[in-house]
């Protein structure tokens, strides 16, 4: 970090602003965040695990919460006002409330296609105008939202969670290159599966060991706290000179085609 950096870094202690904190990765963020002495303020629609998030953290860590759904724009306008007046001005932003509801394209419903949409793609461009309201008249701030491996191709049965991404990635280019030259940072992340309970819920296991690893080179998911280090490091200083970036944190998924058992080529071995 330059001395410069250091100097801003101690002239405006960081909040920062985290959506779907009370669980997996947004849990993970705010967890690392706060061991480096950033404010946390966390907003999610569970209570329970936004209490459980605070415990863990600690009582000494300056913390706020909110039970919120981030396709209320007034709501998180609200929570925005109250974390600038009791915590300081809001400095990173981590939008990672979102959702899977997986079908195939031709039986989807309406709901289906529009509750992903409306969480993935609404709530995070809602996040990201409601904080960039205040960062942007101040000159500074970083923003890094969360898409995905399916933002890099499709997948049967998830036409809406691909279009969300896919578009998500297209909002971060797009406000890069508008909020840039006004101090503000915008970044994503792509991971690909991260061992959470919502992967062992949502996808077979036949597909997760028998597609998904074997097609990854490292042959393992990520832990939750790999995607906040890839996230927090978006945030930081060191990298000031990054914006409109995706950043593959995927065990090497999207690295190469016709992969197999992590990287054994048949075609080298069957002649």
């Amino acid at each position: 970090m330059t001395q410069q950096a250091t100097d801003r870094q101690a002239a405006y202690p960081r909040v920062a602003f985290v959506t779907g904190a009370a669980s997996g990765i947004g849990a993970a963020v705010c967890r690392l965040l706060a061991a480096q002495g950033v404010a946390i303020a966390a907003a999610d629609q569970n209570e329970a695990g936004l209490a459980a998030l605070h415990d863990s953290l600690g009582r000494d860590v300056r913390f706020l919460s909110a039970v919120l759904d981030v396709r209320d724009e007034a709501a998180q306008q609200a929570f925005v006002g109250e974390v600038e007046a009791k915590l300081g001005p809001i400095t990173d932003v981590v939008p990672c409330a979102g959702l899977a509801r997986s079908a195939p394209a031709e039986t989807m419903s309406a709901e289906q296609w529009d509750l992903v949409l409306d969480i993935n793609l609404r709530g995070t461009f809602l996040t990201c105008k409601s904080t960039a309201a205040v960062m942007l008249p101040r000159g500074r701030g970083s923003i890094v939202c969360l898409a995905s491996v399916t933002a890099r191709g499709g997948q049967p049965g998830r036409a809406n969670y691909a279009a969300s991404k896919w578009g998500l990635v297209g909002l971060v280019k797009s406000l890069a290159t508008e909020w840039g030259n006004r101090g503000v940072r915008v970044n994503a992340v792509a991971p690909n599966g991260v061992d959470t309970p919502l992967l062992k819920v949502g996808v077979p296991e036949g597909f997760r060991e028998g597609v998904m690893l074997d097609r990854t080179p490292l042959g393992r998911f990520a832990q939750v706290e790999e995607i906040a280090q890839g996230i927090a490091y978006l945030l930081s200083d060191a990298a000031s000179y990054v914006t409109g970036a995706v950043l593959d944190i995927d065990g090497g998924l999207t690295a190469g085609y016709l992969t197999h058992r992590h990287g054994t080529d048949y075609a080298l071995h069957q002649r």
